[in-house]
């Protein structure tokens, strides 16, 4: 990262008003440290942030502008996105767990399509808007569980409403663009299976086995040999910028979408691998396989193709995943060992951007 391209893509975001919906998530509250960083002005919308989460282990709430806001509610959301009149926006705000999407369908729909929808209808009334970066995921494709990753233009879809519900906003985000967005630059990226410090979601691997260790229990794995494209947040989030730097400044040369996901490494980068990882570079913890018959099933094989994105923008992760597991469990032993939560992640950040 120390190109002087990079830095200038990194210097662009100073005094940018900034708006990120769900900052008080996992993903969000990383997006927020990182543009404080780069002495961007946030503003937030999201719901009220967990008890446990980054955001307030961190105190985010005394650097962000923050709304707490359901998505769901047009006029609401209407009125905060005018009253910001934000120069950028990221929108990371969703239901974004395929566990919990089987239990709540209709609000996993309604916060993921129509949250979205609100969203664009509240653009429409900008006047300053120079772009807007939807993030959904990786798992917008009909995935049909091929060994190759898919490709920007392949065809979405979703067995669980999660991923269904993330494809039905990404038909939305394109007939936005198309329809009503033609002088403001708008792109989709996909990412998922993002580690990193300070997730401590229910059903996900890095937060499931960090919980099992501070109960001095086994952590059981639901699906061992699922495969995913894993990443650290932070080359995720630097993606998004780059979307973001290039539909201001290349506007021409812009796709619609962008995957953003590590190299291929074929079945390697297993559940089961990547537990066994975790445990080994955090120095405790330990696992059983535990994969009860259940009608809520999640895809044993995704890959992402990320190409176009390292074509296009000239993207490359700064962590490959033995990497990502590695920085993931630096920041977790500080947390398991009640170290400075803040001293670490803008450790993180700084030496990511430097």
């Amino acid at each position: 990262m120390e190109n002087l391209e990079v830095k200038n893509i990194f210097d662009f975001f100073k005094n940018k008003k900034v708006l990120i919906t769900g900052h008080t998530g996992f993903k969000g509250a990383w997006f927020s440290k990182l543009l404080l960083s780069l002495d961007a002005k946030v503003y937030g919308i999201s719901l009220e942030a967990e008890k446990l989460s980054l955001y307030n282990l961190i105190n985010l709430d005394d650097e962000v502008k923050s709304y707490i806001q359901d998505i769901r509610y047009l006029d609401k959301i209407k009125n905060i996105v005018k009253e910001i009149n934000p120069d950028i926006i990221f929108h990371l705000a969703a239901q974004p767990l395929v566990i919990d999407s089987y239990n709540r369908p209709v609000y996993t729909f309604e916060t993921n399509v129509i949250g979205t929808i609100n969203l664009m209808e509240s653009m429409r009334e900008l006047n300053n808007l120079e772009c807007a970066v939807m993030i959904t995921t990786d798992k917008v494709y009909d995935n049909k569980e091929w060994v190759w990753g898919y490709r920007e233009n392949d065809a979405l879809g979703g067995h669980d409403p999660y991923s269904a519900s993330k494809a039905c906003a990404e038909i939305a985000i394109k007939s936005y663009k198309k329809s009503f967005f033609k002088d403001i630059n708008i792109a989709s990226v996909r990412a998922g299976n993002v580690i990193g410090g300070g997730d401590f979601a229910d059903n996900r691997i890095i937060p499931d086995i960090v919980r099992a260790i501070e109960k001095n229990i086994p952590v059981e794995l639901r699906n061992p040999n699922s495969v995913r494209p894993w990443q650290h947040v932070l080359d995720v989030l630097y993606g998004y910028l780059l979307v973001c730097y290039n539909l201001i400044n290349k506007k021409d040369n812009i796709s619609e979408s962008y995957n953003f996901a590590p190299i291929d490494e074929g079945n390697k980068f297993t559940v089961e691998y990547i537990t066994k990882a975790f445990i080994d570079n955090i120095g405790k913890g330990s696992y059983i396989i535990n994969s009860p018959e259940t009608s809520k099933k999640e895809m044993n094989m995704l890959r992402l193709d990320s190409s176009l994105a390292r074509k296009e923008l000239n993207w490359k992760e700064k962590f490959n995943t033995e990497e990502a597991i590695k920085q993931t469990a630096i920041w977790y032993s500080e947390y398991l060992n009640k170290n400075s939560i803040n001293n670490i992640t803008d450790k993180q950040i700084k030496n990511y951007i430097n």
